[in-house]
Parts: C-alpha cells; sequence; structure tokens
C-alpha cells in the first residue's frame, strides 16, 4: 500500500537496512533505515510493478520503537516527506507512527 492524503505518507514495506539508534545533541532518540516497498499499481490502465528502497528517518518515541525491529520485518509506516537537508535534495520519510504487519 502507498497513500498520500494532507500531506501524510502511508507505506506498507519491509525494513531492509536499520542502523543503530544515536541521539542527537540534545538527547533526542534518532535512527535511520531504508523501507523496501513491493506492489502493482495501475498506471495508464496497465498494471505496473513497482519496487524501490525509501530512505527514512525516526526520532523520539517513533526512533525507540523501531530500534526494537529486526531487518526483515514488514512494516507500515505514517509520515511526512522532506529534503535530507538544505543542501541536498533527496527526500526521506520521516516516520511519525511504524507498525509491525
Amino acid at each position: 500500500m502507498i497513500g498520500l492524503s494532507s500531506n501524510r505518507c502511508v507505506i506498507d514495506g519491509e525494513l531492509h537496512e536499520l542502523d543503530d539508534l544515536r541521539y542527537t545533541p540534545a538527547g533526542v532518540p534518532r535512527i535511520n533505515l531504508k523501507i523496501r516497498h513491493v506492489s502493482t499499481q495501475q498506471e495508464a490502465g496497465v498494471s505496473r510493478q513497482v519496487q524501490c528502497d525509501i530512505p527514512a528517518v525516526a526520532l523520539g518515541e517513533a526512533a525507540q520503537q523501531v530500534s526494537q525491529f529486526k531487518t526483515g520485518q514488514s512494516v507500515r509506516v505514517e509520515g511526512f516527506l522532506a529534503q535530507r537537508s538544505l543542501r541536498i535534495a533527496q527526500l526521506v520519510l520521516h516516520i511519525d507512527n511504524i507498525n509491525l504487519k
């Protein structure tokens, strides 16, 4: 599932990469991860196989929750897209909510 409404993203996928839990200088838990999404989508009336690895970051309580997961587990994530930084235009999914499927 891929969904987008009210500037919110909902994506189903598999935890493909999971870094170690770290802390920001302010002491907020932070973890970087990648979610592999595979699905069939309709485009111009034709079924299309979609596969992508989505870079993501979780902070605070969501980061602590994600740190207990293992790569290969199926998840549903909800969050928003933002640039990696002011100088790097790559999009990153900022996770507010994550659940095992």
